[in-house]
C-alpha cells in the first residue's frame, strides 16, 4: 500500500534555524518569518503544487488558531485538505461537529481532524480547562462519541460523565465525514484511539519502538472490532546529498545555546506527556557538538528535541537515505507521514522535488503531477 504525505503549517512563525521558535521564548516577535496570511498562503501553495495531500495545521497558545487561519487559506488553495488541531476541552462536541460539517461544505470536502487532547495541564488551564491527564483521556473519549453520533445524521443522546446531551444534530452529514487523526502513547491513550480514532499519529520515535506500538494498537482495535491507520509525525531535513543534509543538522546545533536547552529540558522533565518523555529520552538532554552524536538510528536525528516540544527527530540524509527510512517506518505499519522543516517554504520543496519522486520509484507514492489516491473516496475510512 501506497504513504501518504502531509506537510506543516507553521502559524507560529517560521525560520532558518531550530531556534527561531516562538514558543521557546515569551513571544514570537523575533520569529524571522511572521505568520501572516501571505506567507502561509505561500507553504500551502507549495505543499499542494509539490503532491501532499495534506497540511497540519497546530494548536495551543503559541499559535494562530487553526480553524479560523485555514478556512482564509481555502481560497488560496485549490486541492490540499487542511489537517486542523483542536483540543476537545476548548469547545462542545455539537459544536465542533457544526465547524466540521459548514467546513465540508465550504471547502468541497478538504478538512481532516486532529484531535489533540492535551498533556499539559499548565497549557490547558490557560483554557480554563482544570482536569487531570487521564481525566482528559476520558473526556475524549466521550467527545469523539458525541461527535460521531452527530455525524451519523440522526438526533444523538448521550449520558457521560464529562458530557450529557439529549439530541445533538448538525444542520446536515459531514460530506465527506472528515477522518479522525489523533495522538498520545500514554495507557490513558491507546485505548481511546482503538475505539475512536481513523489514524493514529506518533512521534518519531526509532523503527522498533513505532512497531511495538502498531502492534499494540492494532490488539486493542481488533478487541473493540475495528482496524487503525498509523501516521508519524517528524521533521526532516533531506538534501541532495548526505553530507549536506548533516551539514544543516551541525548549523542546527551550531546556533543552539545551551542555556535555553537547559530550559527546555527542565520543563519537559517536568511533563505530564509520555510522548513527551519517550522524546526526551532519546537525546537525554545533553547538546552534543557533533550532530552525528544525536543520531539514534541510521538517518533518525534527536537533536530538534533539544529545544522543541512535541515531534522531536528528524529524518536526516540524501534523497534516497530520508526513503530508504520512510520505507522501513511503512513496513511496520505507517502510513501517513506528517513532516516540516526549516524553514517549511524550502524544506517543502526539497522534500516534495527530492524525496517524492524516490518514493514513486518505489512504488510507494504517485508520481508527482499524478492524483493522488483519497483515503476517503477508496473508503479506507
Amino acid at each position: 500500500m501506497s504513504v501518504t504525505t502531509h506537510w506543516f503549517l507553521p502559524t507560529h512563525g517560521d525560520g532558518r534555524s531550530i531556534v527561531d521558535r516562538p514558543h521557546v521564548t515569551p513571544t514570537g516577535a523575533d520569529t524571522p518569518r511572521q505568520p501572516d496570511i501571505d506567507y502561509l498562503a505561500q507553504v500551502a501553495q507549495a505543499a499542494e503544487h509539490l503532491g501532499f495531500t495534506g497540511m497540519l495545521t497546530p494548536t495551543g497558545s503559541w499559535c494562530q488558531d487553526a480553524w479560523v487561519t485555514t478556512a482564509a487559506l481555502l481560497a488560496r488553495t485549490r486541492r490540499i485538505k487542511f489537517l486542523v488541531a483542536f483540543r476537545p476541552g476548548a469547545l462542545t462536541p455539537t459544536l465542533a461537529a457544526q465547524l466540521a460539517t459548514t467546513y465540508q461544505r465550504v471547502s468541497g470536502g478538504r478538512l481532516l481532524l486532529n484531535i489533540v487532547t492535551g498533556g499539559e495541564s499548565v497549557e490547558q488551564q490557560r483554557f480554563g480547562d482544570w482536569l487531570d491527564h487521564d481525566q482528559r483521556y476520558a473526556r475524549t473519549d466521550e467527545f469523539l462519541a458525541v461527535l460521531r453520533g452527530i455525524f451519523a445524521g440522526e438526533p444523538f443522546d448521550f449520558d457521560g460523565e464529562h458530557y450529557q446531551i439529549r439530541g445533538a444534530v448538525a444542520f446536515e452529514k459531514p460530506d465527506p465525514q472528515p477522518p479522525l487523526y489523533f495522538g498520545g502513547s500514554s495507557d490513558a491513550a491507546l485505548p481511546v484511539a482503538a475505539r475512536r480514532a481513523d489514524v493514529h499519529l506518533t512521534w518519531g520515535e526509532p523503527p522498533g519502538a513505532v512497531a511495538q506500538k502498531v502492534r499494540r494498537l492494532r490488539e486493542l482495535a481488533a478487541e473493540e472490532g475495528r482496524t487503525l491507520r498509523f501516521g508519524i509525525r517528524a521533521h526532516i531535513i533531506t538534501r541532495d546529498t548526505s553530507a549536506e543534509a548533516w551539514a544543516t543538522a551541525q548549523k542546527f546545533v551550531d546556533q543552539m545555546d545551551p542555556a535555553d536547552v537547559a530550559a527546555s529540558q527542565a520543563k519537559f522533565a517536568a511533563t505530564e506527556s509520555t510522548g513527551q518523555r519517550n522524546m526526551a529520552a532519546l537525546h537525554g538532554g545533553v547538546l552534543r557538538s557533533d550532530a552525528r552524536e544525536l543520531e539514534i538510528h541510521p538517518g533518525l536525528w534527536a537533536g530538534v528535541g533539544l529545544l522543541r516540544g512535541g515531534a522531536g527527530t528528524a529524518f536526516v540524509g540524501s534523497h534516497a537515505e530520508v526513503a530508504d527510512l520512510i520505507e522501513e517506518y511503512h513496513a511496520v505499519g505507517i502510513e501517513e507521514f506528517v513532516l516540516s522543516g526549516y524553514p517549511h517554504l524550502e524544506e517543502a520543496y526539497w522534500f516534495g522535488e527530492g524525496v517524492h519522486p524516490e518514493l514513486a520509484r518505489r512504488g510507494l507514492l504517485a508520481p508527482v503531477g499524478a492524483p493522488a489516491p483519497d483515503p476517503v473516496a477508496a473508503g479506507r475510512w
